[in-house]
């Protein structure tokens, strides 16, 4: 009765939650400003290293980012899968879902403010042990999201050489790029990198964009003769084709685990709301019109990065607007779950916000392997829509769906025996969502596999770690 009470104090409106109300914090009421701050991770300084200090107008920037980088690419192709209609309810309906997940987590957060990543939002749940799970996954899922900038930034680099090198080498070169950006310290530092990033990918995508709409069929095919455009509205695919374009669409706008650690660098983390409802509507009608103009014109044909889907000349032009913005936005995935590992190590010390050799010796060292690591992932998966689409299945499912319902249900879970009709039934679609990332978790992994395992039978796919061009420019 009394832990009943005492949740009912979280409540400020079923559908309006704020996470400025009063609510609970293991056993206790946060309501003042002064008490929160004493439990945030980076604490307000003058004298040490100041992580706070992102406004909400600079978390609009960086939100923008994250949700706009590697994941557009990878949307028109999937379009041919799911057909112009069902792809775009399928824009539609993830984008919804996936800013309404962010929500919860953040608000979640913002009532646990020692919680400086969705990790320790699920030590909360699960103590000790689903804490070190999930901090795996957080950690394979970062990795796997810079290995798609690497490759992605490597077959820019043979575009634009007209595969001049060897393609490891490309990516190496990638990855050292990668690695000198992402170890930018702290977010609001890393904001003008990021704007830089997000002009650079919507010059290269509205390129491609228009270009295709001027050519008199999709550059990849036949040059003569009668083809096939492969345009449907509503299309019928395969188990394992329906599954990887539905991950590939949906982890496209999952940015809600990456906003964490950004929120706990904001001056004011109760402003995160207004950040993350502004750009989740940008990036949606963004996701919306670019995909559904491409894939009308290219159909079958679209290239994979859908950059390279506008001809040869338009393809150079496209691939050196966005190259600054493939070598950012896996920099923001690589800083993202360096930032974890970083706070893990120097968390509670104070080396966190000391700029000693113990503090700068661990966050390059932690920038440099998770670097690595995610150069050898994108070489031993060389394709770049089945790498975004291994990590939404395995790792965004749970984390942009699964885990954000169980915080709500932790929270409000007595609605389902003591609240009103409407509040019983929004318990209910908590567990849907639940059950939905379980089947994405489940259905998506199988089939990005099972496609995986074609493309290298066909010959799709290149060996791990080959030198052939990866960009489709050399026959």
């Amino acid at each position: 009765m009394a832990e009943t009470k005492e949740k009912k104090a979280l409540e400020s409106s079923v559908l309006d939650q704020d996470s400025s109300a009063p609510s609970i914090h293991d056993g206790g009421i946060l309501s003042e400003e002064a008490e929160r701050e004493k439990h945030e991770v980076f604490k307000k300084t003058e004298g040490g290293v100041d992580f706070r200090t992102v406004t909400w107008q600079r978390a609009c920037l960086i939100f923008l980012k994250i949700q706009i980088s590697t994941g557009i690419l990878g949307i028109p192709g999937a379009l041919y899968s799911l057909g112009a209609i069902g792809g775009g309810l399928s824009i539609i309906g993830w984008q919804i879902l996936n800013t309404w997940t962010a929500i919860l987590m953040a608000e979640f957060r913002n009532r646990h403010p020692e919680c400086h990543t969705l990790v320790d939002m699920c030590g909360k749940l699960w103590g000790s042990i689903g804490k070190e799970f999930v901090g795996v996954m957080f950690i394979v899922a970062y990795v796997f999201c810079t290995g798609s900038g690497i490759l992605g930034t490597s077959i820019a680099f043979n575009a634009l050489s007209e595969h001049g090198a060897c393609s490891v080498a490309f990516s190496f070169a990638a990855t050292v790029l990668v690695i000198a950006v992402s170890s930018i310290r702290t977010w609001g530092k890393m904001t003008w990198p990021l704007t830089a990033g997000f002009v650079s990918v919507m010059a290269g995508v509205l390129t491609v964009t228009i270009g295709v709409t001027f050519r008199d069929r999709p550059a990849a095919a036949p040059a003569t003769g009668d083809y096939e455009l492969g345009w449907y509205g509503i299309a019928y695919p395969t188990f394992a084709a329906g599954m990887t374009a539905t991950a590939t669409i949906f982890i496209s706008s999952s940015g809600g685990p990456g906003y964490l650690p950004v929120i706990a660098e904001m001056k004011k983390p109760k402003d995160y709301k207004k950040a993350v409802i502004i750009v989740n509507i940008i990036v949606g009608a963004v996701y919306l019109s670019v995909s559904e103009v491409i894939y009308r014109w290219c159909g079958a044909w679209v290239a994979s990065p859908s950059l390279g889907s506008a001809g040869p000349l338009l393809k150079k032009v496209a691939f050196g607007l966005a190259l600054p913005s493939l070598i950012i936005s896996a920099a923001l995935f690589n800083h993202t779950g360096a930032k974890y590992v970083f706070v893990r190590i120097l968390r509670d010390s104070p080396h966190l916000q000391t700029n000693s050799f113990v503090h700068w010796g661990t966050w390059l060292g932690v920038n440099f392997v998770l670097g690595i690591l995610s150069w050898v992932l994108a070489e031993a998966i060389p394709i770049f829509n089945y790498l975004i689409a291994l990590a939404g299945s395995i790792c965004f499912a749970p984390m942009s769906l699964i885990f954000p319902a169980c915080f709500w249900i932790y929270d409000y879970g007595y609605y389902r025996k003591s609240g009103k009709p409407r509040q019983v039934a929004f318990y209910y679609f908590h567990i849907l969502i639940i059950l939905i990332g379980t089947l994405l978790l489940i259905g998506g992994t199988y089939g990005t596999a099972l496609s995986i395992k074609d493309a290298y039978e066909t010959g799709a796919i290149g060996g791990a770690f080959s030198c052939a061009d990866n960009s489709g420019t050399v026959a």
